[in-house]
């Protein structure tokens, strides 16, 4: 009987698990198919306690207890700490339980090429950028008679939906621009606003939360994306909009200027109504406006496919356990 190869094991730890359906859950549900060939990948929203390699934990705040409890435990052992958005945008100024998690992680990773930037001097050492990724797919064909832009995006403060709400009322729906939105109203009171816009606005469709599928659709299909937050760790749904021939139209904000590079044609200032109203109309009417901003994305394109963000992940581990095998069992 051959014997079985060992594979080390890695506790991946996301505060986010399927029925958040948000950019924290893709990111752990691909990252445990893509280290599942070479390691044994436990999906945990909080470790257990159970023996691992390596803890991989998103969110310097949010995964803290686990992030601590490893630390007690396994000082010698890897930990890696994946800064999501939130935590390195806010969090790590302000907070001391997640500055207590920038000082126990051995690797940080960030997300799009910006990010390391924001950690304090003494812990930039620890930065690796791991782009995340989807598959390609094929750019639609797509009318010009009118323009449809696409907010994805839970409805919370972070995300900044009013900037898109107050667009959306901007422009009248004569100019033939539709603004459709997907999200759960995780506020319910911006998720009140999104429902007396569709109400009154005939040009607006609040479509509430969507699979992955559905909205990946949806991205295809659209002509812009609109991300208009306010801080980002390096939004998922830029990276499934250029890898699906959808240019994007975004605030000018580090998380995605990391992504889309500083040379983009298409931001807008946080919170900058007039601006995206603006560009909206430009994308509308100047199809060579258009066809620029998705020429700049396909350049983009990439630094988000699968194999380039499977290969960077598994040298991360593969190299951290590589240092650090004498103190494993």
């Amino acid at each position: 009987m051959s014997k079985v190869p060992y594979k080390p094991t890695v506790c991946l730890v996301t505060p986010a698990l399927a029925d958040a359906n948000n950019g924290n859950w893709q990111t752990a549900r691909r990252w445990t198919n893509m280290l599942a060939a070479k390691y044994t990948v436990r999906l945990l929203p909080k470790w257990d306690g159970e023996p691992a390699n390596l803890l991989i934990a998103l969110h310097a705040k949010k995964s803290a207890e686990s992030i601590d409890a490893w630390s007690q435990r396994y000082p010698a052992r890897p930990l890696v700490l994946v800064m999501t958005g939130t935590d390195l945008y806010r969090d790590i100024a302000v907070d001391a339980i997640a500055q207590r998690s920038l000082a126990q992680a051995h690797q940080i990773i960030v997300l799009q090429e910006l990010g390391g930037l924001a950690l304090p001097a003494a812990v930039r050492h620890k930065a690796v950028v791991c782009f995340q990724s989807a598959p390609t797919r094929r750019a639609r064909v797509k009318t010009t008679h009118h323009l449809r832009a696409l907010m994805v995006g839970h409805l919370r403060e972070e995300k900044s939906p009013e900037t898109f709400f107050a667009a959306a009322r901007l422009l009248t729906p004569h100019q033939e621009i539709f603004f459709d939105h997907v999200g759960a109203p995780l506020d319910p009171a911006l998720g009140a606003q999104a429902q007396r816009l569709q109400d009154e606005c005939p040009h607006y469709r609040w479509l509430g939360s969507q699979t992955h599928a559905a909205t990946r659709e949806r991205i295809a299909r659209a002509h812009v994306l609109v991300q208009p937050s306010r801080l980002e760790g390096g939004a998922h749904v830029v990276l499934e909009a250029v890898t699906s021939g959808t240019p994007v139209l975004a605030s000018r904000v580090d998380g995605n200027v990391g992504m889309l590079g500083a040379d983009y044609a298409g931001y807008f200032d946080w919170n900058d109504v007039t601006a995206l109203a603006q560009l909206l109309k430009r994308c509308h009417e100047d199809r060579n406006f258009l066809m620029q901003l998705s020429k700049q994305c396909a350049e983009r394109a990439f630094l988000f496919a699968p194999e380039r963000e499977q290969s960077t992940l598994r040298n991360i581990v593969a190299e951290l356990l590589q240092d650090m095998k004498s103190h494993f069992a």
